[in-house]
């Protein structure tokens, strides 16, 4: 939990630029920075509809990088997370369209429970 609070600190600048926006909770959707799940840190998360956005700087495409980022988005699915990959570039250059692209994803998703429109039935009433 403080390496993740550290990390809130140190956000690269297309990671603010995009913080800036999903604070405003665009869609409707809310979003956490630098959520923790299964020994991973997403850089930003909407936990009701289980979308992990990872911001990638061109470090991401050197080295084992991109079979470490192959694990880790199969990790995440395995515990329903669907892993949304913006390259940094992306950000800086059109981040109205990222944000829509974002929102849209979550709508596809859908959130994980419906609303409730009343309390449940009681015993014996039908739905």
């Amino acid at each position: 939990m403080k390496k993740a609070r550290a990390d809130r600190k140190q956000m690269s600048f297309p990671e603010v630029l995009l913080w800036q926006q999903l604070r405003k909770e665009p869609g409707g959707f809310r979003f956490r920075r630098q959520n923790p799940q299964i020994g991973y840190r997403l850089d930003f998360a909407c936990l009701e509809t289980r979308l992990a956005i990872e911001v990638d700087s061109e470090a991401h495409e050197r080295g084992d990088r991109p079979q470490r980022d192959t694990v880790r988005n199969r990790r995440l699915a395995e515990i329903g997370f669907l892993t949304l990959r913006i390259p940094a570039a992306e950000i800086l250059k059109d981040l109205g369209a990222v944000i829509t692209g974002i929102v849209v994803a979550c709508r596809e998703r859908g959130p994980l429970h419906r609303p409730s429109d009343g309390p449940p039935p009681r015993s014996g009433e039908g739905f």
